[in-house]
């Protein structure tokens, strides 16, 4: 890069220089600290990655090894020059988080003891209403390490087979076998980490003894089968390996579930708001308790999310007991109010399902009783009804009450995917995450985590943005400006608990391809278990909407301490080929 020519108007053009990269001078600092003669020894790069790094256990092998893979860069081949050093620190080879790491959680405990990754109508394309039914975004999901795959199923419109659609809406059908097949296919390329099939059931008996059929003779003997119709127990992640797991309500007539209507109201009300920026909105704030829109209403109401049960209604007669049997994880609400919904059973576990307004509201008046139910049993939390575009909501407020399965529309890019991507970048990506012990205790008096209550500061993270590179190669000359180039600024901060929550941002370089902040920020965290750091580069306009830059969110309770280069991301969550961050995090 020399220069960069805009054309302002017909008579007039701008030339702008073009830098190459240049270390930051703390970048430069630490250098002469840890080099001799402006040379990095394997030694003294050893010493860097314990004191700076925190790298603890790093050895001068470890070390050398990363000497010998810039050697092409320079003549000397016992050690790093300031340039060579400089490209290490930017190079893939420093990620934020340790690609070693792996599953390091304990994945012997009960399914109940995990957040685990999910998705809300799984097969849909695109929006609520119209899009089309595939099976292609169900193998987008499960090669993403997505592990809870929704289905909903009804009868075609001949009445002789089983269609997945969208229920009442104008979206095109897919077979359920091929759903099935693809599932079986691609199940475990991403985890060996068990799936589970949710299944919204809309079929008459004969219809869901095929759908046992089709089941059965798909997974075979991947697929899990309950020794007893309710399990006292959820078995654990490690035990159901590479298996196939059925979750839906206990089957009843297809006239009944017809008139009461589908559940989650999906296709009903209007539209949430569009989106206000090109890359998504911004995600709700958590601090208040509620969401405004739901503040109004009594936290007892509106309880309709599944059609109510009661286990000792004996009226079934005509169900398929063959389907029945296929039901590991047992869903459906008891019959009566919230505090009957959330009672703890010793002898069974189940699955409860909420939408984000109904444990929006839930949560004011009994946030206590929400994490005492999902210690032993599953809370699934889903999108509003009125969410027609597949957008999503704040994950944090399902997290924060112990719900294992924050249901998502896996194409309804934005923010609030962002964060459900990086908090599933943990252990390893598998797809299962251990709640924190604070979510899983219960103390002497029977207390359990207040989410509302306010918690002494853990620890700080410190986050210092040095500088950017890669734009200028992956996207076109006038991508963000037609007349200069780009004016970058970063937003960076958390995403948590209340407290925690908030966003911060450096200044905007103006017309540099390769910006410099220099620039600290410090977020002092009460549940650091929980948080999630948010970094996202937009580019300023002043006429228009500010352009986006790149994103990527990170579990703080996996960051590596040090400077590290940090890749971003599209809207989508794909990775850019060559923009990355040069920062430093540091823990206090």
């Amino acid at each position: 890069m020399s220069k960069q020519t805009y054309s302002v108007c017909f008579c007039w053009q701008r030339r702008f220089k073009l830098a190459l990269a240049e270390a930051p001078p703390e970048i430069k600092t630490f250098f002469e600290e840890y080099s001799e003669n402006e040379l990095m020894t394997a030694s003294h790069l050893r010493r860097f990655m314990v004191e700076v790094q925190r790298q603890e256990k790093a050895t001068e092998e470890e070390a050398q090894t990363i000497i010998d893979s810039f050697k092409h860069f320079h003549r000397k081949g016992h050690g790093l020059n300031l340039e060579t050093f400089f490209k290490y620190l930017f190079s893939d080879d420093n990620p934020p988080l340790s690609p070693s790491l792996g599953v390091h959680h304990d994945m012997t405990l009960p399914l109940s003891h995990y957040f685990i990754y999910t998705g809300h109508n799984s097969y849909l394309t695109g929006n609520q209403l119209s899009s089309d039914c595939s099976d292609v975004p169900i193998i987008n999901a499960l090669k993403g390490g997505v592990r809870v795959i929704e289905l909903d199923i009804w009868p075609n419109a001949t009445k002789d087979d089983i269609d997945v659609l969208h229920g009442r809406t104008l979206t095109t059908p897919v077979e359920l076998i091929k759903c099935l097949r693809s599932i079986k296919e691609h199940a475990f390329e991403a985890s060996e980490y068990p799936v589970i099939i949710t299944l919204e059931d809309h079929l008459t008996p004969d219809l869901q003894a095929k759908v046992a059929e089709m089941v059965t003779q798909t997974f075979g003997d991947i697929l899990f089968y309950p020794t007893s119709e309710s399990l006292k127990e959820f078995p654990s992640p490690e035990s159901l390996k590479r298996r196939i797991i059925i979750s839906t309500k206990p089957p009843k007539e297809y006239l009944e579930t017809k008139e009461k209507g589908k559940g989650d109201d999906s296709q009903q009300g209007k539209a949430s708001s569009g989106d206000d920026e090109a890359w998504g909105k911004e995600v709700p704030s958590l601090k208040g308790g509620t969401i405004a829109d739901y503040k109004e209403n009594s936290a007892d109401e509106d309880l309709n999310g599944e059609e109510e049960f009661d286990e000792s209604d004996k009226s079934h007669h005509n169900e398929a007991p063959e389907y029945r049997r296929l039901i590991a994880i047992h869903a459906g609400k008891p019959k009566g109010g919230l505090a009957e919904c959330l009672k703890v059973d010793p002898d069974k576990v189940r699955r409860l399902s909420l939408s984000e307004q109904q444990l929006e509201k839930a949560a004011i008046n009994h946030g206590q009783q929400i994490v005492r139910f999902t210690q032993r049993n599953i809370l699934r939390v889903y999108p509003k009804g009125t969410r027609i575009d597949s957008s999503n909501y704040n994950p944090l407020i399902g997290w924060m009450h112990g719900a294992q399965m924050v249901a998502f529309n896996m194409q309804g890019y934005g923010r609030s995917l962002w964060l459900m991507h990086g908090m599933f970048k943990s252990n390893g990506g598998c797809g299962y995450i251990k709640k924190p012990d604070f979510l899983l205790k219960t103390g002497l008096n029977n207390e359990v985590f207040d989410p509302k209550a306010k918690l002494p500061v853990k620890t700080t993270l410190k986050v210092t943005v040095y500088m950017g590179e890669g734009w200028y190669y992956d996207f076109g000359r006038t991508h963000f400006d037609r007349y200069s180039p780009p004016d970058f600024y970063t937003r960076v901060g958390i995403a948590g608990v209340p407290s925690d929550t908030i966003m911060k941002k450096t200044k905007a370089i103006e017309d540099n391809w390769l910006p410099t902040w220099n620039e600290a920020f410090e977020f002092p965290l009460t549940v650091p278990e929980l948080a999630l750091l948010r970094i996202e580069v937009h580019e300023y306009d002043m006429s228009e909407k500010d352009d986006f830059g790149g994103q990527i969110c990170l579990p703080v309770w996996e960051l590596r301490s040090g400077i590290r280069a940090v890749p971003l991301h599209g809207r989508k969550g794909e990775k850019y080929k060559s923009v990355k961050l040069l920062m430093r995090f540091e823990f206090c």
